[in-house]
C-alpha cells in the first residue's frame, strides 16, 4: 500500500453524490459533440444555411472547446474549480436555449461559439474536482472510471439520443436537452461540490493563452477539414501555422517561472505515456464510430435509432470496467493494465474487420464489447495517471492536458481513419462495364449519395461491397495502431502494484 492509500481520507456519500453531478456534465458535453449531425437535414431545411455556414455550425463548437481547454484549466486552478464549473453550467444552459431557437445561421453559429466557451470551462473543472475530492487512490481510480464511462458513453449515445428526439420533435430539441441537466447542476452543485483551487497568486500569462489557442485551433481545423472536405491547400497551411504557434508556445513555457503548461511533466513516463495512451484510445474509438455508424445505416440499412442501439455493446462494456478496474490495477499495475486495455481494443477492432461482412450481428456485438472494455480500461487509467501526476493545486491544468489529448485524438481519429477508409473505398469500388457515367460519378463520391440518388441496384450493391471492404481494412489499420500503442504503454508507463499510476508522483 502507498502512503496516499493508507493516510488519505476516503470519500463518503456526499462525494459520490457530487460525482453524479460531474458525470452528468461530461455526458452532456460528449453528447453535444455528436448529437447535432443527425439534425442537419431538418435544421438546413428550416434556417437554410449556406454550405460554408453549415460547416461552421458543425465545427465551431469543437474548435473553441479545444482551443480554450488549457487556458480554462489554469483559470480553474486560480479562481476555483467549483466556481468556474457553475459559471460554465449557467453559460451552457443559456447558449443551448439560444441555439435551440436560433432564427438564422448567424445566431446559431454564435450560440455554438458560446457553447464551446462554456464547455471549455466545464471539462477540466470536472476532472480537477474529482482529483481534489477523491484523495484515496483506489477510490479516485473508480471515480475516474465512472467519469471516463460518461465521456465515451456520451459520444456513443449522442446519435441514439438525437434519433429519438428527431423522430418526435424539431431540430432545436437536440440543444434543449442540455437545459434540465444544467439546472440540476446549478441546483445540486453548490450543495454537493466542494471548492478547491491552486494558488491565487499564480497569474495566467495572456500571451501563452493566446499562443495555445493559435496552436490548437488551426491544427484541429486542418484535420477536420481533411476529414470532411479532403486534402487541399488549406490543410498544410493551417497545420503549419498551428505547429509554428505551438513551437512558440513551447519556447515561451520553457522561459516562464509559472508556465501555463508545465513541460517538465512530460519527462515523467507515467505522464507522457498516459497522455499518448489517452489520445490514441479515443483516436481509435471515435475514428471507428465515424465510419461504423455509416456502415450500419448505409449497408445494413438500420435507421438512426437501431444503429445507435447496435453500437450500445461498447458503451455497456465501458461501464462494466468500473466493477474490476481497481482490482486489475492492484494485481498487474497501471502501465500493464493500460497496455492490456489497448490490446483488448485492438482485438475488438480486428474482430470488427473480420465480422463486418457477415450477415449476422453477433460477431460485431462481441467485437464491440471487447473494444468497449479495452477503451474503458485505457481511458480510465491514462486519465487517472495524468491528473494524479501533479499536486492537487495544479489539477485543473493537468486535467486540461488530458482533455486536449481527448479532443485532438478524436479529431485525428476521424480525419486519419476517415481518410484511410475513403481511400480504401475508392480502391475497392469496381463497377461493372457499361455503368451509367452519372451513376459511376455518384458512386465515386460517397456511398451515402449512391444509396440516395442511384436507382441501379447493381451499382448500389458494388458500392456497399466496396464500403464493407474499406471498413475491414480501416479496422485492421486502427487495430495495428492500438497494438503498437499497447506495447509502448506496457514498456514505458510504470506499473507499481496496489497504486494508480500517478499516486506517488505528486508527492
Amino acid at each position: 500500500m502507498t502512503e496516499e492509500q493508507t493516510l488519505a481520507p476516503r470519500a463518503g456519500r456526499r462525494e459520490w453524490s457530487a460525482l453524479t453531478v460531474l458525470v452528468l456534465v461530461v455526458v452532456l458535453i460528449a453528447v453535444d459533440n455528436t448529437v447535432l449531425y443527425l439534425a442537419v437535414p431538418s435544421m438546413a431545411a428550416d434556417i437554410a444555411p449556406s454550405s460554408t455556414q453549415l460547416l461552421w455550425i458543425g465545427d465551431i463548437y469543437s474548435f473553441v472547446l479545444a482551443g480554450l481547454l488549457i487556458t480554462m484549466g489554469n483559470l480553474a486552478d486560480r479562481i476555483g474549480r467549483k466556481r468556474l464549473l457553475l459559471i460554465g453550467a449557467g453559460g451552457f444552459g443559456v447558449a443551448s436555449v439560444i441555439a435551440a431557437f436560433a432564427p438564422n445561421p448567424e445566431i446559431l453559429i454564435a450560440a455554438r461559439v458560446l457553447l464551446g466557451v462554456a464547455g471549455a470551462t466545464l471539462m477540466p473543472s470536472t476532472l480537477a474536482i474529482i482529483r481534489a475530492t477523491f484523495l484515496d487512490a483506489t477510490q479516485r481510480t473508480t471515480a475516474i472510471a465512472i467519469w471516463a464511462m460518461g465521456a465515451t458513453a456520451g459520444a456513443a449515445v449522442g446519435p441514439l439520443v438525437g434519433g429519438v428526439l428527431l423522430e418526435n420533435f424539431w431540430w432545436g430539441s437536440v440543444f434543449l436537452i442540455n437545459v434540465p441537466v444544467m439546472v440540476i447542476v446549478l441546483v445540486a452543485g453548490p450543495i454537493l461540490l466542494s471548492e478547491s483551487r491552486g494558488s491565487s497568486a499564480r497569474t495566467i500569462d495572456v500571451i501563452s493563452a493566446l499562443l495555445s489557442i493559435l496552436a490548437i485551433v488551426p491544427v484541429v481545423y486542418a484535420v477536420k477539414h481533411w476529414a470532411g472536405s479532403g486534402l487541399d491547400w488549406s490543410v498544410p497551411v493551417t497545420a503549419a501555422f498551428g505547429l509554428t504557434m505551438g513551437y512558440l508556445f513551447v519556447r515561451r513555457q520553457m522561459r516562464l517561472p509559472n508556465p501555463l503548461l508545465d513541460l517538465s511533466l512530460f519527462r515523467m513516463p507515467a505522464f507522457s505515456g498516459a497522455v499518448a495512451a489517452n489520445g490514441l484510445a479515443i483516436f481509435a474509438f471515435l475514428g471507428l464510430l465515424y465510419f461504423f455508424s455509416q456502415y450500419l445505416q448505409l449497408v445494413r440499412e438500420y435507421g438512426p435509432l437501431k444503429a445507435g442501439l447496435a453500437e450500445l455493446p461498447s458503451t455497456i462494456a465501458s461501464m462494466v470496467v468500473i466493477l474490476f478496474i481497481g482490482a486489475l490495477v492492484a494485481r498487474v499495475g497501471a502501465g500493464r493494465s493500460i497496455g492490456l486495455g489497448l490490446t483488448l481494443g485492438a482485438v475488438g477492432l480486428a474482430g470488427i474487420g473480420m465480422t463486418v461482412s457477415m450477415s449476422t450481428y453477433w460477431g460485431l456485438g462481441i467485437s464491440l464489447v471487447l473494444l468497449g472494455l479495452g477503451i474503458g480500461i485505457a481511458m480510465t487509467l491514462s486519465t487517472d495517471a495524468v491528473v494524479s501526476a501533479v499536486p492537487t493545486e495544479r489539477a485543473g491544468a493537468a486535467s486540461s492536458i488530458a482533455e486536449t489529448a481527448y479532443e485532438l485524438g478524436g479529431a485525428l481519429g476521424i480525419a486519419v481513419l476517415g481518410s484511410v477508409h475513403l481511400a480504401m473505398y475508392h480502391s475497392h469500388l469496381d463497377l461493372p462495364a457499361g455503368t451509367d457515367p452519372s451513376d459511376a460519378a455518384i458512386a465515386e463520391s460517397s456511398l451515402a449519395s449512391t444509396v440516395t440518388d442511384v436507382a441501379d441496384p447493381v451499382v448500389v450493391d458494388h458500392a456497399q461491397a466496396a464500403f464493407v471492404s474499406a471498413v475491414q481494412t480501416t479496422s485492421v489499420v486502427a487495430a495495428v495502431i492500438l497494438a503498437v500503442s499497447a506495447v509502448v504503454a506496457w514498456r514505458v508507463i510504470p506499473s507499481p502494484r496496489d497504486a494508480t499510476v500517478g499516486a506517488h508522483e505528486a508527492h
